[in-house]
C-alpha cells in the first residue's frame, strides 16, 4: 500500500530541548493514524513540521507525494490542518468564515459560497450559519474550524487533538464526522491523549513520549503491552483481603496490585474470567462492593512504558495558535 505520508528520522531542538529526536512515521492512502502521547511529548511539534508550518533539523518528509521541505507550497495546497485551538474568526457568521477560506484557497465567489453552504449542512451547522461565531458552543466551534479545514477538499487531513475539551456529546459527534471522511478516501492523521479516540478512529497508533518513538501498533496491541484486560474488585472490609488476594491470584496473568480496598489483576479470557471471579469469591465468603472488567487506558500505557504517567510537561517545545498566531512556546 502506497504511503502517501512519509517522514524519516524527524529532529527538532529548541535550544538544549529536543521536541523531535528521530521520529520516523508512515500513513497509507485512506488511512488513520494516531499519534499518541501525554500533553508535551511534541505531538504538535510533529504536525507543525508536517504541516510545513515549522521545519526539522534534519530528517526527510514526503506528503501526498511532494518533498514537504523542498517545497512546502505544493503540500499546502494538498493538506488541511485543524489545530489545538480553533481558527475561526467570532466576530464573523460561520457562513462568513467558511466563504473567507474558500477566497482565500482562489476557489472564485460562487464556488467559495457553495461550499461554504455545503460544509455548513454537512457538520450540523445549517442552522446557525449566520450566527456571529461568538454565539457557538465549543462543539460548534471545532465543527466549524474542522470544516474550515475541508473548503479545498484536501486528500490528507492532519487534526491536533481536535476533541479536547469537548463534552461526551460533541466529542462523539466529532468523530463520527472524521469516520465519514475517512470512508469518503481522506487521509487522516491525528493527535490525541485519548486511547479511547484512537481507539475509535485509528487504524495504526505511534506512541511518542519526549519526542521518541517508544510503542507502534493497532489499538488492541498497544493495550495487551500493559498486560490486556483487567479486574477490579472493591471490598467493603479489610478482613476480606487476604482471602480476595487468593482468589484473584489464581486468574491473574501478571502481576496484582493492591490500594486500600481495591485489588486489580491483569487477565486473559474476558467476560468469561469476570463470570469464574463473581463465582470463586461469592464461594469463598468474600463480599465485594464493586467488581469490574477494563481495558487499560491512556496512562496505564504510558505507565507501563515509560513508568510515568500522561502528564503535561512544561519543558517540551511545542508550537501552538494563540490568538490567531503561530508561537514558539518554550
Amino acid at each position: 500500500m502506497t504511503n502517501i505520508i512519509e517522514a524519516r528520522g524527524l529532529v527538532k531542538r529548541y535550544g538544549d530541548l529536543v521536541a523531535l529526536d528521530r521520529l520516523d512515521l508512515d500513513v497509507p492512502e485512506g488511512a488513520v493514524l494516531g499519534l499518541l502521547g501525554p500533553n508535551g511529548a511534541g505531538k504538535t511539534t510533529a504536525v507543525s513540521i508536517l504541516t510545513t508550518l515549522v521545519e526539522p533539523d534534519s530528517g526527510s518528509i514526503s506528503v501526498a507525494g511532494v518533498n514537504a521541505l523542498e517545497s512546502p507550497g505544493q503540500v499546502r495546497q494538498r493538506i488541511g490542518l485543524a489545530g489545538q485551538y480553533a481558527a475561526v474568526d467570532e466576530h464573523l457568521t460561520g457562513f462568513e468564515n467558511l466563504d473567507m477560506i474558500g477566497r482565500l484557497y482562489h476557489l472564485g465567489r460562487r464556488r467559495s459560497k457553495a461550499r461554504a453552504r455545503e460544509l455548513l449542512e454537512r457538520f450540523d451547522l445549517a442552522d446557525a450559519a449566520h450566527r456571529p461565531v461568538k454565539t457557538y458552543s465549543g462543539g460548534m466551534r471545532r465543527r466549524l474550524d474542522l470544516a474550515g479545514a475541508l473548503v479545498a477538499e484536501p486528500p490528507v487531513l492532519f487534526l491536533d487533538e481536535p476533541t479536547t475539551g469537548l463534552d461526551p456529546r460533541s466529542r462523539t459527534g466529532l468523530w463520527s464526522v472524521l469516520r465519514e471522511l475517512v470512508n469518503r478516501g481522506t487521509t487522516l492523521l491525528l493527535t490525541t491523549q485519548y486511547m479511547e479516540e484512537a481507539d475509535q478512529l485509528a487504524d495504526d497508533i505511534v506512541v511518542i513520549d519526549h519526542g521518541r518513538q517508544i510503542a507502534h501498533g493497532t489499538a488492541d496491541e498497544l493495550k495487551t503491552k500493559v498486560g490486556g484486560e483487567r479486574i477490579e474488585v472493591s471490598l467493603d472490609s479489610a478482613a476480606d483481603m487476604a482471602v480476595a488476594r487468593q482468589v484473584l491470584d489464581r486468574f491473574s496473568v501478571g502481576d496484582l496490585r493492591t490500594e486500600d480496598l481495591s485489588l486489580t489483576v491483569p487477565v486473559s479470557g474476558g467476560t468469561r474470567s469476570l463470570g469464574a471471579v463473581l463465582r470463586a469469591l461469592e464461594a469463598n465468603g468474600v463480599e465485594a462492593k464493586d467488581v469490574g472488567l477494563r481495558r487499560p487506558t491512556l496512562d496505564d500505557v504510558f505507565l507501563s512504558l515509560t513508568g510515568h504517567e500522561a502528564g503535561y510537561d512544561d519543558e517540551i517545545a511545542a508550537t501552538v495558535k494563540r490568538g490567531g498566531e503561530l508561537q514558539e512556546v518554550r
